[in-house]
C-alpha cells in the first residue's frame, strides 16, 4: 500500500465527546469512522486490524472443530417467544423493525435461539454429537449508552461458537478446551500477559460462567485478581464463600479494572427444552441435546489492545494484528519504489509514505498508526536504512540486505 493512495488519513480533531483512548486514537489514525454514537465504520486500515483478529479467532476455533457458518440478522418473532426472550421485559436490548405487512421481526443480539432450531433438522441420534457450529456475525444490541469507542457499540461484530452435545460430562470436557483456545487467542493477540479467566455469575446450569478480563484503567468491570493462579473474581459474585470455593485468599487478590473480551457460558438444556431439540441416545431414548454458548467481539479485542498498548505518540499495534508489519518512509529528494518492491517481492507487509510532504509530518503519523517496524530512507543515510521498533526507542542503521533480513526473522 503506497500511503498517497490511501482515501483515509491521520486527523488532527476528532468528537469532542470521545474520552476513551481506542476511540481517540483509531479516529485520529485513520482506522475508523464514527456514524453516530455506537456505530463505526471501520476504514481500509481498520478493516485489515479487524481481519487479522477474526483469522487469529477462526484458526483456532476450526483446531478445536469448530465448524463456521453464518447467520441471519433477521429473527423469527416465534421462535424467540417460545424461550420468552421476545418481550421487552426480558430483553431491553431488541432492535425491533416491520414488514411491510406490519408483520414484527427482531435484529439479532444473539443466535441461541435460531440456531438450535435449525439443528433440529441435523442432530437426530447420538451419533450426530458433539457439534460445535460458529460464526462472525453483526449483532445489534440498543444499549441504552453506548460508549468506550469500539469497545461497547451498538452495531458490532461477534464470535459466537455453540456447542451441542449429549450431556453435562461431553459439555464440560469441551468447555476445557475451549477455554484453553480463548487463551491463544488473547496471547495470539498480544493481551495474553494482562488477560484472566475470570469467575461471573452462572445460570441455572452452572455455578459460574467464565469471563476473561483484561486489566486497563478504563475497563468498566472491577475484578479481584490472583497473579500467581492466573484467575480472577468478578465484583458481582465476590465474597466469601465464592473465594473459599475456589480456594483463593483474600490477601492474594489484588483489585483491578478490566474490560471482558471475551466469555463462555453452560447453557444446559434450557434453549434445548424450549424449542425441542432432542436426540435418541445408544438405548433408543430420547435426551435433550445440553449446550453452551462461547463469545468473543473482535471489535472490542481490536479497542482493548488500542487501550493497552499505545504512548503519548499513538498505537503501538501488536505484530500479529498490525495492519503492516513495515513503515517505510521515504525523506529523500528523489524518491524511488525500488526498496518498497524489494520488501514486497520479500512478502513483507508494507505501507510506503511515498507522500511528499514534510518529514515531521511523515514521523508523526507513523507514531499514531502504530506499525511494528519504522523504516526510513534519507539522502543523509546514503545507503543505508534506519530502524526502528515502535515499542523501543533503540534506532539501528543497516544495509537493505540485513533490514530484509531481520524482518524475515532469519538475521542473527
Amino acid at each position: 500500500m503506497k500511503q498517497s493512495q490511501l482515501f483515509s488519513h491521520t486527523l488532527k480533531e476528532i468528537p469532542r465527546d470521545e474520552v476513551s483512548f481506542n476511540a481517540q486514537l483509531l479516529l485520529k489514525g485513520g482506522f475508523i469512522y464514527k456514524e453516530m454514537a455506537g456505530v463505526y465504520d471501520y476504514l481500509p486500515l481498520g478493516l485489515i486490524v479487524l481481519d487479522n483478529i477474526n483469522n487469529i479467532i477462526r484458526s483456532e476455533m476450526n483446531a478445536i472443530g469448530g465448524q463456521e457458518m453464518f447467520l441471519t440478522v433477521l429473527q423469527n418473532p416465534e421462535v424467540w417467544k417460545k424461550s420468552k426472550r421476545w418481550e421487552d421485559k426480558s430483553v431491553d436490548i431488541w432492535f425491533k423493525t416491520k414488514l411491510k405487512n406490519n408483520n414484527e421481526l427482531g435484529m439479532g443480539f444473539t443466535h441461541e435461539e435460531p440456531l438450535t432450531v435449525l439443528m433440529k433438522n441435523y442432530i437426530h441420534s447420538y451419533k450426530d454429537l458433539p457439534k460445535f457450529p460458529y460464526q462472525i456475525q453483526t449483532k445489534f444490541r440498543n444499549e441504552i449508552r453506548a460508549r468506550s469507542g469500539i469497545m461497547r457499540c451498538r452495531e458490532f461484530l461477534m464470535k459466537d461458537l455453540y456447542s451441542f452435545c449429549a450431556n453435562q460430562e461431553e459439555h464440560e470436557k469441551f468447555y476445557e478446551i475451549i477455554k484453553k483456545a480463548y487463551y491463544n487467542i488473547f496471547k495470539r493477540c498480544g493481551l495474553g500477559d494482562i488477560t484472566y479467566l475470570t469467575f461471573a455469575s452462572g445460570g441455572v446450569f452452572s455455578k459460574y460462567s467464565h469471563e476473561f478480563q483484561t486489566l486497563t484503567a478504563f475497563g468498566e468491570d472491577i475484578i479481584y485478581v490472583d497473579k500467581k493462579k492466573k484467575i480472577a473474581v468478578n465484583k458481582e459474585v465476590y465474597n466469601d464463600e465464592v473465594l473459599k470455593n475456589l480456594g483463593l485468599d483474600k490477601n492474594d487478590l489484588i483489585e483491578e479494572r478490566a474490560v471482558e473480551v471475551g466469555n463462555i457460558f453452560t447453557l444446559g438444556t434450557k434453549f434445548s427444552q424450549a424449542l425441542d431439540l432432542k436426540y435418541t441416545d445408544e438405548k433408543g431414548k430420547s435426551q435433550d441435546v445440553f449446550m453452551g454458548s462461547y463469545g468473543i467481539g473482535p471489535g472490542r479485542v481490536m479497542g482493548t489492545i488500542v487501550e493497552t498498548s499505545h504512548d503519548e505518540k499513538g498505537i503501538i499495534w501488536p505484530d500479529a494484528v498490525a495492519p503492516y508489519k513495515v513503515h517505510l518512509l521515504d525523506l529523500r529528494r528523489n524518491q524511488d519504489d525500488r526498496f518498497y518492491s524489494i520488501l514486497q517481492k520479500n512478502k513483507i507487509r508494507v505501507i510506503y509514505d511515498d507522500r511528499e510532504i514534510n518529514a515531521g509530518v511523515k514521523f508523526n503519523d507513523a507514531d499514531l498508526m502504530g506499525m511494528p517496524y519504522r523504516l526510513v530512507l534519507s539522502d543523509k543515510l546514503k545507503n543505508k536504512v534506519e530502524l526502528k521498533r515502535r515499542d523501543s526507542k533503540d534506532i539501528s542503521l543497516y544495509s537493505e540486505k540485513e533490514v530484509v533480513e531481520i524482518l524475515k526473522g532469519n538475521y542473527k
